[in-house]
């Protein structure tokens, strides 16, 4: 007899991870709570506890493999598997420790179907490999409770996949080399698909001159280092969104097109999209209203760090209202950026440029002068908010940020 442990559901639209390190070896001794393994899923490592003390008797996957929830991943011993309380052998008593612990093991779109019908899984008897609940299993259970409306519609709002088209032999022009294509990488290709077929993006494009903030921030840089911070224009821009987002709250907002309603967010989380190292990231600052200008230099700079060691945890990259990406560091006049689905509008920042620039002082004069300007561009989603206000929305932001002073009286 024997007691497997299989691949957990580690979050909204997570199916499959990679081994990356296998703490235990066959013939070891466990306690409740230790780490067993560690994977990568979607963009963070992510270490697994054991949910119960016990005996290794087999290991059936190695490390660099790839495992999908629900997939056995350790096989204990049950005989030295000691059940967690009395109150739980009186429960189930023909149920393992990991049974009761481990959530319904299912794919991720089998319990996104599951929450949209109303069915909970645990309700739902499996006929999957291993005991898994299946797509088909949640559909007919749901058939059976008469909720045949909600699965209708659920099915109109699914996205079709297009089968992939044959790749040519390549090797035979050259030589070559495959390259897994996993972990973050894929991550952001699935989540890059989603967004791109599934929202109508539109682009309004404008330019900042940020030659007073740039001064502001030189002025202040160092006594917000001193606190452990970076002043960085991503930290102004995250409070010039938020302005803005208050004043044109749909630009803060979610499409329910099942429900047929527009989710308007009473909160303001912002997302920073950032390169890693080993790919993108959007952690989240949360609460960016509530906190000031050293605050939020001081949690981006921390966040920052963790992204680049590869430490970030799945909360922390959750939630977002609104994101902003800035690839100015890197260079490049501009470019528009994929809205972060299920959001509504990302705003991208380019890289400031001294450029020549007419302007008319108080008589009426013109004359050129060298201004820092900065490319911005806004993308929204056409269903939810139109143009002209997709206009005033960067414009409030262009006028925010242009001026430190204004952004100061528009911080709410």
């Amino acid at each position: 007899m024997s007691t497997s442990f299989t691949l957990p559901d580690l979050g909204e639209g997570v199916h499959e991870a990679e081994i990356l390190k296998i703490h235990v070896s066959p013939g070891q001794e466990i306690k409740e709570g230790e780490i067993i393994l560690e994977v990568e899923t979607d963009k963070a490592a992510v270490e697994i506890p054991s949910p119960f003390t016990g005996m290794v008797s087999r290991i059936t996957v190695e490390e660099g493999d790839f495992a999908k929830v629900g997939d056995v991943l350790i096989v204990f011993n049950e005989n030295t598997v000691e059940e967690k309380s009395a109150t739980e052998k009186k429960m189930s008593p023909k149920k393992t420790t990991a049974s009761l612990t481990l959530p319904v093991p299912a794919s991720p779109a089998t319990r996104r179907i599951a929450r949209e019908l109303g069915v909970n899984l645990r309700d739902v008897p499996p006929t999957g490999h291993g005991g898994i609940v299946t797509r088909e299993d949640v559909e007919k259970f749901a058939a059976a409770e008469n909720v045949e409306t909600a699965e209708k519609q659920e099915k109109e709002q699914t996205v079709p996949e297009l089968s992939p088209s044959a790749l040519p032999d390549f090797s035979k022009w050259g030589e070559i080399e495959r390259i897994p294509f996993r972990s973050i990488r894929r991550t952001t290709a699935r989540k890059m698909s989603e967004s791109w077929s599934r929202i109508p993006h539109v682009y309004c494009h404008d330019m900042v001159d940020i030659t007073k903030l740039e001064e502001f921030r030189i002025k202040h840089k160092e006594e917000i280092e001193e606190s452990g911070g970076r002043l960085t224009l991503t930290v102004f821009a995250l409070k010039a969104v938020v302005a803005g987002l208050t004043t044109f709250p749909f630009f803060n907002a979610s499409l329910d097109t099942k429900a047929k309603e527009i989710i308007l967010k009473k909160f303001f989380h912002i997302g920073v999209a950032m390169d890693s190292g080993s790919g993108l990231v959007v952690p989240v600052i949360r609460d960016v209203e509530r906190k000031s200008i050293r605050d939020i230099a001081i949690e981006l700079h921390k966040v920052v760090t963790r992204a680049r060691t590869g430490t970030l945890s799945r909360e922390e990259m959750s939630g977002s209202t609104f994101t902003i990406t800035n690839t100015g560091p890197l260079g490049g006049a501009g470019f528009t950026a994929i809205i972060n689905y299920p959001e509504v509008a990302i705003l991208g920042m380019g890289q400031g440029r001294r450029q020549p620039v007419v302007t008319v002082d108080d008589h009426g004069r013109e004359k050129i002068v060298v201004r820092l300007i900065m490319p911005v561009v806004l993308g929204f989603d056409h269903r939810v908010v139109d143009g002209a206000d997709a206009i005033r929305f960067l414009r409030l932001i262009i006028d925010s940020l242009k001026d430190p002073d204004e952004l100061l009286i528009t911080m709410i």
